[in-house]
């Protein structure tokens, strides 16, 4: 499928579920808290898409970490049903769920920061580029976790549904382990792909200027 009819069918999937689980989330305030950075790619994934398109890998990437993401903050994530699944069949201590969005949290930044950095000629190909990816990930999740905190010292006891750490005494640490391997699993598994999209997008002529440029 051709990025023309993709492009808005996976915008009307995540705008259909944005407007779905804001009806009547668990939590008012985690679900803007959660979904917030949806409402920050959206316009700017949309503004520029014309002058800069982004290869079909990572608008598709993107789309479903927003769905991880909605449905985190419409159940907030120690109740998503899909994690209660998963503790039942894997004989889980605690709903998993929020593992889920922290590997998104590094597997999509990785392949974000990887796409930038290759067609901004910043780095080439090769055993650097994979070690920035990574640290960019790393960093990206670092932040992640200071947000929790100050949410947590800001809000007290409200910060709870937001943190979703279940009483897990190494949840920081467990939540940026796993966008490790979420930005190394990207990374060993997409890099070609990725490498074989940027072709592509290379190969397109220039948008032509519009009458306000």
């Amino acid at each position: 499928m051709t990025q023309r009819p993709l492009l808005p069918l996976l915008g009307c999937v995540v705008l259909t579920a944005l407007v779905v689980s804001g009806l009547s989330p668990h939590d008012r305030l985690t679900w803007w808290m959660e979904v917030a950075p949806v409402f920050i790619a959206f316009p700017v994934l949309a503004g520029t898409h014309r002058n800069f398109p982004l290869t079909t890998l990572l608008y598709v990437v993107i789309a479903l970490h927003a769905l991880v993401l909605v449905v985190g903050g419409a159940y907030t994530y120690a109740r998503v049903p899909l994690g209660f699944w998963m503790q039942d069949v894997f004989d889980l201590g605690r709903n998993p769920y929020d593992k889920i969005g922290h590997f998104m949290q590094g597997f999509v930044p990785a392949l974000v920061a990887r796409e930038l950095l290759l067609r901004g000629r910043y780095v080439a190909k090769g055993r650097m580029l994979g070690l920035l990816v990574i640290c960019i990930a790393l960093a990206i999740s670092a932040v992640y976790e200071l947000i929790e905190w100050w949410a947590a010292l800001g809000l007290g006891q409200g910060a709870e549904e937001f943190l979703g750490t279940q009483g897990e005494p190494w949840d920081t640490q467990s939540d940026m382990f796993m966008a490790l391997i979420g930005a190394t699993v990207a990374l060993v598994g997409f890099s070609r792909l990725q490498d074989r999209q940027i072709r592509e997008i290379a190969s397109l002529p220039s948008p032509a200027p519009s009458r306000n440029d």
